[in-house]
């Protein structure tokens, strides 16, 4: 009995088949690999780092492609996106269940919500490579309109129409909020209190080396400070980017704190600019800064 023949496969030109293979594989990683700094080119950089990393609970109205989406902190159940029955879209930037490339991820389960049907839930969204780019879905250049809250109330439209047990369970969330708020400063600073101290933690645009720089210029003046009563604790790194981290007295109204951000802001803009070689004493600030940093993503 005769063999079939094999259809001839459409190789790239110039490939073996054996080299297409490999093409294959490495263009399936390149899907998946980590993205140094997920949201660089976007003018809300800052605002989305944040609120994707540590705000307890706010909403960012957007645009994407013509309609207005809520960006939002967390969403019942830790679910990814969900379309309200009036069409209301809300796309949670912390969830469950997430890839190495949050800004994909958010890609995917803003792409379903776009399309999704009033009533529709997407409880895991996770990037699997269908998603299309984020700057494809969100224009990179609009101001976000940011909300914040206490709670989590804003969870439901009609409180009149929760069962008891939903009811518990958002109380339960209610009590995990911690008290926060955004701070009118250049960057993106909150202030937020966990207990004995509260902390203003302010997310910069800059490259990670320069502003390091920067700061240990400013600290080796004794000058890394946000007035009377505060300490600065260190840094972590995430998405890319710093996010200089102080220490605060609790009882100071947090708002009292933009114009020290502003003065401080200004001192850093003009070390950033300064291209002379760190002195011994502000290489030691910089080994004492990174000895206290944390990568959480």
């Amino acid at each position: 009995m005769a063999k079939k023949k094999k259809q001839k496969e459409q190789l790239p030109e110039g490939m073996s088949r054996r080299q297409a293979k490999l093409a294959a594989r490495a263009a399936e990683r390149a899907k998946y690999e980590k993205d140094p700094r997920p949201y660089e080119g976007f003018s809300f950089e800052t605002d989305l780092v944040a609120l994707q990393e540590f705000v307890p609970s706010a909403i960012a109205k957007a645009q994407a492609k013509g309609k207005e989406v809520n960006l939002c902190t967390v969403l019942p159940g830790g679910g990814a996106a969900l379309v309200r029955e009036d069409g209301s879209i809300f796309v949670a930037l912390q969830t469950q269940q997430r890839s190495q490339n949050p800004h994909r991820d958010l890609a995917f389960a803003l792409s379903w919500a776009l399309e999704a049907k009033p009533g529709s839930v997407l409880e895991v969204g996770v990037a699997d490579g269908s998603q299309p780019k984020l700057e494809e879905l969100l224009e990179q250049d609009q101001e976000l309109q940011i909300e914040e809250f206490h709670d989590f109330n804003w969870w439901v439209p009609d409180p009149s129409m929760i069962t008891p047990e939903y009811a518990q369970g958002l109380q339960m969330a209610n009590e995990s909020v911690l008290p926060s708020q955004r701070v009118e400063a250049p960057a993106t600073a909150w202030w937020i209190n966990p207990g004995e101290k509260a902390h203003i933690r302010w997310v910069r645009p800059e490259a990670e080396d320069a502003l390091m720089k920067a700061l240990a210029r400013v600290a080796a003046r004794d000058e890394l400070h946000l007035g009377e009563g505060s300490k600065f604790a260190g840094v972590f790194r995430t998405h890319g980017v710093l996010v200089p981290v102080w220490d605060l007295d609790p009882e100071r109204a947090p708002e009292s704190y933009a114009e020290d951000l502003k003065a401080l802001d200004a001192k850093l803009a003009q070390e950033l600019e300064n291209d002379a070689p760190l002195n011994a004493e502000e290489r030691r600030r910089v080994e004492t800064i990174n000895s206290r940093q944390v990568t959480i993503r």
